[in-house]
């Protein structure tokens, strides 16, 4: 939920005000008992009602996923593993999903408790994970093709999650859902290349096609997170929660995906991000992690800067190896270096922001979570 305070600053930074009227403006508001209040529906942590646009839970971060409450919810999630831990150790496969029905049942769609919601959609998908590559194991046996094998096993999370969403209605099953449809969408495709070109490692022998689809799916998967997002600029629904963990996914897979263009010829022998790449290859690396920290800054999404953070490792050692210092050294040196980054970013988000923002076109602008 936004303070008066946080409003007019991004006014001014919108440029609807100037800053000194922003100054002036919060003490006669504040005098006069303007306050900004939640709607009744944003007033209570719901993540099982049947309203879509039902806000959860007011919040100052536009990015804080409602994933708690208070240490109840820690406790409740912590016995809840113990449970499932015990019924998977005595081998009680076929209790499994029962289990995590009657759980989900009482936590989830009774007392709408969102840690053990996520916990409850992981085991969920865990479960149909392993029926499937079970139920797998004993009808292809060991004549399958390894393209047709995913399709097949990424088939049954389609099917499964959205009932699982519809009933319970936690963000994280329906954003698996996307997952999967996209998941299922390169299967099929890569299985048509293989079928047309009797290849029989697609990737391999064709790499540069391999990264274009990869690429592909990944902008798609981006897409569709942008699109919740647009729907909630100031992220108090559910929409917000589905964006973000579609977010957890996507940033990653926009930056490998970019960045297989690079290392074309290391898919054969394994040695991508290898010691003989050189100085050019880790400044596109650095470009590429910057652009897209960039963008994570504009639409106010972490993982963006989160996502980069190993190949920004690399890339930095890389360089570092090419100085005179120990290894031991430069190992020390590139943690301290990426450490430096993380906490300037992190700390300095706000102000960030501000300055990527900006000089954004204010249609633009009048579309992404304000200012802080």
């Amino acid at each position: 939920m936004q303070t008066l305070k946080s409003v007019l600053d991004g006014a001014a930074g919108e440029g609807i005000l100037s800053a000194e009227q922003a100054s002036t403006l919060l003490p006669y508001m504040e005098a006069r008992g303007v306050v900004l209040a939640a709607p009744p529906e944003a007033r209570v942590l719901d993540i099982a009602g049947p309203a879509e646009d039902r806000a959860i839970a007011p919040v100052e971060d536009t990015e804080a996923p409602r994933f708690i409450r208070g240490f109840h919810d820690v406790l409740i999630t912590i016995g809840v593993a113990i449970v499932m831990a015990g019924v998977w150790g005595i081998g009680a496969f076929l209790a499994a999903l029962p289990a995590i029905i009657v759980l989900a049942e009482i936590l989830v769609k009774r007392q709408r408790l969102a840690l053990p919601a996520v916990l409850l959609t992981l085991l969920y998908a865990h479960w149909i994970g392993i029926t499937t590559m079970l139920l797998l194991d004993d009808v292809l046996g060991a004549e399958k093709s390894p393209y047709l094998d995913f399709l097949l096993t990424m088939l049954p999370f389609a099917l499964l999650l959205p009932p699982f969403y519809w009933r319970y209605r936690i963000p994280l099953s329906l954003s698996l859902w996307f997952l999967s449809l996209a998941a299922m969408a390169l299967g099929l495709v890569f299985l048509a290349l293989a079928r047309l070109t009797g290849s029989a490692d697609m990737i391999t022998d064709h790499p540069m096609l391999s990264a274009g689809i990869f690429l592909a799916a990944a902008l798609v998967l981006f897409g569709v997170a942008m699109a919740y997002d647009l729907e909630d600029r100031f992220r108090v629904s559910r929409r917000s929660d589905i964006a973000f963990w579609l977010h957890l996914v996507t940033a990653p897979a926009l930056l490998y995906s970019t960045l297989c263009f690079i290392f074309l010829g290391d898919f054969a022998n394994d040695t991508l991000f290898s010691s003989d790449k050189g100085l050019p290859e880790a400044l596109v690396i650095v470009a590429i992690v910057v652009v897209l920290m960039g963008i994570g800054l504009a639409i106010d999404r972490r993982a963006f800067v989160t996502s980069g953070l190993l190949s920004l490792g690399l890339a930095t050692a890389s360089l570092l190896q090419r100085t005179a210092a120990a290894p031991e050294s430069y190992i020390f040196l590139t943690l301290l270096i990426v450490g430096v980054v993380v906490l300037t970013i992190g700390i300095g988000w706000p102000h960030f922001r501000r300055w990527t923002v900006t000089p954004l076109p204010l249609a633009l602008k009048e579309k992404l979570p304000p200012l802080r």
